[in-house]
C-alpha cells in the first residue's frame, strides 16, 4: 500500500526484454535500506525489486502490466515518480493507493493559472463513473484532488510544490498517465450495484 505522496523522482536507465521487461531505475533512495522483494511504486505501478546497486534498483514487469499502463512509453532517460511502500505508523498524507493501475488517461489540455497549472485529462469510459469532483485519484502515483468532471474529462490543479517534487512539472498534452481510481469509490459503486 502507498499514500500517493511522491518521495523521489527516478530515472529509467536501462530497459531489457528478457521474456518480461526488466527496467533499471536510478534513485536517490538509500538502497542499503531497500530489501530484495520490496515494493516500490514507479509512476504509480507497484513493482517488485529484484536487484539492487548503490543508486539503482531493478524491477521485472510482466507483459500484462506493460499493456495496462504507460510503461510501454518508457525509454532510457524517462523520469518516473517514486514512492516506497507504506509502513505501519507512517503518516497518511495523501489517500490509500494500492499501486494497481486501473487504466491510462490522456492529458487533453494544460493551462497555467498563476504559479499553478490546470490539467484536464480524459479517463477511459469504463472508469469515468468512479471520478467525482473533490474526490481523490492517483495519477502517475501522485495522490490528487479532482476539481471538476464533465463526462470522461476531469480537471486537476497542480501547485508549484507538486510540480517541483514530481514529474508533473513536465506534463504535456497527449501524455499517457497511469490512473488509479479511489478504492472507496470502487466499493461504493459495487454496493450501489447490489441495491
Amino acid at each position: 500500500m502507498f499514500t500517493g505522496i511522491i518521495t523521489d523522482i527516478g530515472t529509467v536507465s536501462d530497459l531489457k526484454q528478457e521474456g518480461d521487461l526488466r527496467a533499471r531505475i536510478r534513485t536517490s533512495y538509500d538502497t542499503s535500506g531497500i530489501d530484495m522483494g520490496a515494493s516500490i511504486a514507479s509512476d504509480g505501478v507497484c513493482l517488485t525489486v529484484i536487484d539492487l546497486g548503490p543508486d539503482w534498483y531493478d524491477v521485472q514487469i510482466s507483459a500484462e502490466t506493460v499493456s495496462k499502463t504507460n510503461i510501454s512509453n518508457w525509454v532510457e532517460g524517462s523520469r518516473v515518480n517514486l514512492e516506497r511502500a507504506l509502513r505501519v505508523g507512517d503518516e497518511l498524507g495523501g489517500h490509500i493507493v494500492s499501486g494497481h493501475v486501473d487504466g491510462v488517461a490522456e492529458v487533453v489540455s494544460v493551462t497555467d493559472e498563476g504559479g499553478s497549472t490546470r490539467v484536464q485529462l480524459r479517463a477511459p469510459d469504463d472508469l469515468a463513473r468512479f471520478i467525482a469532483p473533490k474526490g481523490s485519484v492517483a495519477l502517475n502515483g501522485t495522490s490528487l484532488t479532482v476539481n471538476e468532471v464533465q463526462g470522461a474529462v476531469f480537471g486537476i490543479n497542480f501547485i508549484p510544490h507538486t510540480k517541483e517534487v514530481t514529474t508533473w512539472g513536465d506534463v504535456a498534452v497527449g501524455d499517457a498517465v497511469n490512473l488509479e481510481i479511489d478504492t472507496l469509490a470502487r466499493y461504493v459503486a459495487r454496493l450501489a450495484e447490489q441495491v
